[in-house]
């Protein structure tokens, strides 16, 4: 099996994200079991764990977990439940992929929280660990947060050396320390083996990566398959995936109104605030695009959608809010309470000189 080793690839976790944003505005929760999901005192039980905090996790809280599990789980004189603020994680986020984009283009996002970073050839340091050293250091001083910063030649041991020694680890894995990190790792730490597969494969008498390959390749994928074949791989090392570069289709904002809109005054000041965010975040992408969506809800929960397409480019808050409120004002039958407004531009190209619109 070929095996390209030449790479260098980074991966950048934050470390309990959501969470660890809460405790940074707001100090007092830090020493607390901090649960980011909806109360399911005040839900009927309802509600999934999106992440906790360390203090938490101590107690066996975890994501994807059922948010009432955590009352069970955690002393309730420590146990702190907060709604996710995704406006504001994605915020955050953005300002991290800045940093990001000082030091390569070839970035693949998995989700608000993390990243792979192709750093093979686009990079201005002396080392890739400087490199990576650099990022996690600027993402602290940035924004108050801690990162786990995994370096290695593929993306699946570059996942595996962020998870190695977290929170706030560094862990780099060369080509030729791959096969020993992977022998003595966990079967049930490995990318993919999740709560069902672990105790398969344990039966097998596969315990770490050692055991994995000694089992083959034939006998893995007669048991499990494609995943058989994959996991194979991984515990050679081999995991040629590139570095996906994802391309936004569409850049948006909503708000969602506890007190609803009842005024045309209302709507109109909220969908300048909403163009204003758009426009903030296109530039931030170094994007426009040629269609404003316009999203409305009412408070009977009845959801339409209202588009706009030009030949020009939106760019600005001005000419964005100029298309938003052209599309609201279209219908004459209003809906006489609002409960959510959205803005979004699709239709995206970046922003190069020679695709720039002048204003007229």
């Amino acid at each position: 099996m070929q095996n390209d080793t030449t790479r260098k690839i980074v991966h950048v976790d934050m470390d309990a994200f959501y969470a660890s944003i809460e405790e940074r505005d707001d100090p007092s929760l830090k020493p607390r079991a901090l649960v980011m999901a909806h109360d399911p005192r005040q839900t009927g039980g309802k509600g999934v764990v999106t992440t906790a905090n360390y203090v938490a996790r101590q107690y066996g809280v975890h994501s994807a977990m059922p948010a009432n599990e955590a009352l069970k789980l955690v002393p309730q004189k420590l146990l702190t439940f907060k709604t996710p603020d995704f406006e504001k994680y994605r915020a955050v986020s953005d300002q991290i992929h800045q940093l990001f984009h000082q030091v390569t283009d070839l970035i693949e996002p998995v989700a608000l929280d993390e990243a792979y970073l192709d750093v093979t050839a686009n990079h201005d340091f002396n080392t890739t660990i400087q490199l990576a050293l650099w990022l996690q250091d600027q993402i602290r001083q940035q924004t108050q947060l801690s990162s786990s910063i995994g370096l290695s030649y593929n993306k699946f041991l570059a996942k595996e050396a962020s998870e190695y020694n977290k929170p706030r680890g560094r862990t780099v894995i060369l080509p030729e320390q791959a096969q020993l990190f992977l022998d003595r790792l966990p079967i049930e730490e490995f990318r993919g083996v999740g709560k069902k597969t672990a105790p398969m494969l344990q039966d097998l008498g596969i315990t770490n990566g050692a055991t994995l390959r000694a089992y083959g390749q034939d006998r893995l994928i007669a048991k499990l398959g494609k995943m058989g074949y994959e996991l194979y791989r991984h515990a050679l090392g081999i995991d040629n995936r590139p570095v996906l570069v994802r391309t936004a289709k569409s850049i948006g904002k909503e708000r969602t109104y506890r007190a609803f809109l009842t005024s045309e005054a209302a709507v109109r000041a909220q969908l300048e605030k909403l163009a204003g965010m758009v426009a903030e975040a296109l530039a931030k992408k170094q994007m426009h695009g040629k269609t404003v969506v316009l999203k409305v809800r009412d408070g009977e929960f009845n959801t339409q959608t209202r588009r706009q397409t030009s030949d020009h480019y939106f760019r600005s808050a001005q000419s964005i809010l100029d298309a938003a409120w052209q599309l609201w004002t279209q219908d004459t039958d209003q809906p006489a309470q609002i409960r959510l407004l959205g803005i979004t531009v699709t239709g995206l190209d970046p922003q190069q000189y020679e695709n720039i619109d002048l204003p007229v």
